[in-house]
């Protein structure tokens, strides 16, 4: 396996959802190919309706970058090397957590985005999301 289908994605979702439930927090979650082309999305009952395209732009900033989102957030701050970076691309980067690659064999195949709530929580439902994927396709 070195692309992302819906296969893949479903289960992905599957364990972000899980994690999301048992904090008792409704998130939007997407998940991108290497690409970032959108693969799946989605939306549990009563998740924000703006989580909607931070959660795929979490995912594409991800696999973009080929890094956390959480990763940028000390750097772009005021006065930081990379401030302004959010305004770049059409404003589709994000800068904060809740975006995390998928790697497979040290190549980043794809990407997951959430939100829905505080960054720990969304960082904390993306991280549930990459366990499931890395036990059963990482290497």
């Amino acid at each position: 396996m070195n692309k992302i289908n819906l296969e893949i994605a479903k289960e992905i979702i599957a364990g972000a959802e899980e994690e999301a439930k048992g904090i008792g927090v409704s998130m939007v979650i997407s998940v991108v190919d290497e690409g970032g082309n959108l693969i799946a999305v989605h939306r549990m009952d009563d998740a924000w309706l703006a989580s909607i395209d931070i959660a795929q732009n979490k995912a594409w900033t991800s696999v973009a970058l080929k890094m956390p989102t959480s990763n940028l957030a000390d750097a772009t701050v005021p006065a930081a090397e990379l401030y302004g970076l959010n305004t770049t691309n059409n404003g589709r980067l994000v800068v904060f957590g809740g975006g995390i690659p998928l790697v497979q064999d040290g190549k980043v195949i794809g990407a997951v985005g959430v939100s829905g709530s505080t960054v720990p929580h969304d960082v904390q439902v993306a991280e549930a999301a990459v366990k499931v994927f890395n036990n059963k396709y990482s290497l």
